[in-house]
């Protein structure tokens, strides 16, 4: 391996890798010590493995969080949604997974579809700064679209404003639709969030050696 990929993604010695612990499809729990667990914090350990150095997780509670920290020094893989916003600084991996984004409508709601949703009048709910949050800020031209600090406060914000949808990741709506008896997931998405490793966007050679490891990983099977 050249010295300078590991110059790059380990100047300390040790890989430090930035999770997003609010991703509970790839974030599954904390082992008895403490460190997350998951496809996630998998892949990094096993990139940590193939550079020869320890890893060390720097947990973030939600990704726009851990990409505000990409210039500042404090980790040097991510494991995020890709966006465009986020690319100004991160360089991404291509996507080791994909996660579809669609939206929940209340009980009566009359929606049938993804493309009724962008319509004067409609309001949509969704946590700022989420991959999918930001697809829809770059996107929705018609309805309003309000966003929430947390996914806790978009929900509550929906049930009790009475908004006309609430956008998410597909698998985590599941519960929310069950908590909520007459509520439709759409079928169909309007994005879908492109899972993947980046590195600060100085780290050219590093980011070679991740795109490299994603695609080796996806035909092992690792992921």
């Amino acid at each position: 391996m050249p010295r300078e990929v590991a110059s790059e993604l380990a100047p300390t010695g040790v890989l430090r890798a930035a999770i997003n612990m609010g991703n509970f499809l790839l974030v599954t729990g904390k082992s008895p010590s403490g460190d997350p667990e998951g496809v996630s914090p998998d892949m990094a350990r096993e990139i940590a493995t193939r550079l020869g150095v320890p890893v060390k997780y720097v947990p973030y509670a939600r990704p726009g969080e851990l990409a505000d920290d990409a210039e500042k020094g404090l980790w040097d893989i991510g494991l995020i949604g890709a966006e465009p916003q986020r690319a100004a600084v991160i360089n991404f991996t291509a996507a080791y997974c994909e996660i579809e984004a669609t939206y929940l409508v209340p009980a009566g709601s009359p929606i049938r579809s993804v493309a009724e949703v962008d319509q004067p009048g409609k309001r949509i709910a969704v946590t700022a700064r989420s991959a999918y949050g930001l697809w829809l800020e770059n996107n929705v031209k018609k309805a309003q679209l309000l966003q929430f600090d947390s996914a806790d406060a978009a929900l509550k914000a929906f049930d009790t404003e009475k908004m006309d949808a609430y956008a998410g990741l597909r698998p985590g709506l599941l519960a929310v639709a069950q908590a909520r008896p007459g509520s439709r997931i759409l079928d169909g998405q309007f994005t879908a969030v492109q899972q993947a490793v980046g590195t600060p966007r100085k780290n050219t050679a590093g980011a070679a050696f991740l795109r490299d490891f994603v695609e080796e990983a996806k035909k092992s099977g690792l992921v």
